[in-house]
């Protein structure tokens, strides 16, 4: 879910615990909106099915969108906001997409439910949609997710880029309440959806300064990356054999030397982590369960915008402008 290596992840930990609240709150329901808006979740699958026939690659957006939201300052939509300087704005959020979807969601619950759900619901819902339209899991979601109110560039530039090693990727997880088997599972979201040629240009050309590529790659799949990746700006499949379908093809092509990210590959030569890739390739664990309640505790991480959130009108803006 992470696509330049950031030298102030450390710093970023430190703010990030700082800022989070526990895992799960204690004011998030599965019946949230039974009296107030009954059937929100039905318009929020619709809407996405509708933006997922128009282009499959917006259900892997929409899930990496929603990762970078709580990621930050918990589950409060503040990669929503558009403003100079907020995160959606930063260098590491270029990449992201799927803010129309929102918006457009937005709008028709607004009709059915003015003033009721918040954009951070609509997102979290709206991942969870769009693992199902890729042959995915379901889960369950709790609501009642208040809007935040601050967003900050320089915190989302702090986020995992798809170049830590494993232990950077793991603290990162633990100061935001999760732990190892959330970062090789949810890692596994890399089963769908594309990176940027210039994520992975130095693994191709310049492998940690040494004029050479990154001899760990499958020899055919550097030759087809090479190829495929002829500047920056192009764009390549992080799963290269079924990008389009969810399932645990990620994780096998790891032990075949074809994962695309350094973050994603490195997972195999950590003897932490490389257990549970293996697992996961070879059936040995329900990776989509896992999946799951995987999601359910990233969707669950609250920081402290709970406690003056709001329900914004409008998705990209606060409600005092």
């Amino acid at each position: 879910m992470h696509c330049q290596k950031s030298p102030g992840l450390a710093i970023f930990v430190i703010i990030a615990i700082g800022l989070m609240s526990s895992v799960c709150c204690q004011d998030l329901s599965y019946n949230y909106y039974d009296n107030e808006c009954d059937g929100f979740e039905e318009i929020v699958a619709r809407k996405v099915r509708q933006w997922f026939f128009k282009d499959n690659t917006i259900a892997a957006s929409l899930i990496r969108l929603h990762f970078h939201d709580c990621a930050v300052r918990g589950c409060d939509a503040s990669i929503l906001l558009d403003h100079e300087g907020s995160e959606k704005n930063a260098h590491g959020s270029k990449t992201l997409r799927g803010y129309e979807v929102i918006d457009d969601i937005k709008i028709a619950v607004e009709r059915k439910c003015p003033k009721t759900v918040s954009c951070a619901d609509l997102l979290t819902a709206a991942a969870r949609d769009a693992t199902l339209l890729v042959k995915g899991p379901f889960w369950a979601n709790k609501y009642g997710r208040l809007d935040g109110k601050d967003s900050y560039a320089q915190e989302a530039d702090q986020l995992p880029s798809g170049r830590e090693d494993v232990t950077s990727q793991l603290e990162f997880y633990q100061s935001i309440g999760m732990n190892m088997l959330d970062l090789v599972v949810l890692s596994g979201a890399h089963t769908i959806g594309r990176s940027s040629c210039g994520a992975i240009m130095d693994r191709l050309h310049n492998y940690h300064g040494s004029g050479e590529p990154d001899s760990s790659i499958d020899p055919s799949y550097l030759s087809f990356l090479r190829r495929k990746c002829k500047n920056e700006t192009q764009y390549v499949d992080l799963d290269p054999t079924t990008p389009f379908t969810f399932d645990n093809n990620y994780y096998v092509n790891l032990e075949k030397n074809m994962g695309l990210l350094y973050s994603d590959q490195v997972l195999t030569r950590d003897h932490r982590t490389a257990q549970y890739v293996d697992m996961f390739a070879n059936g040995g664990a329900d990776f989509n369960n896992l999946f799951s309640s995987s999601m359910v505790k990233l969707g669950n991480v609250l920081g402290d915008s709970q406690d003056d959130g709001e329900v914004r009108l409008l998705c990209s803006r606060t409600n005092s402008g």
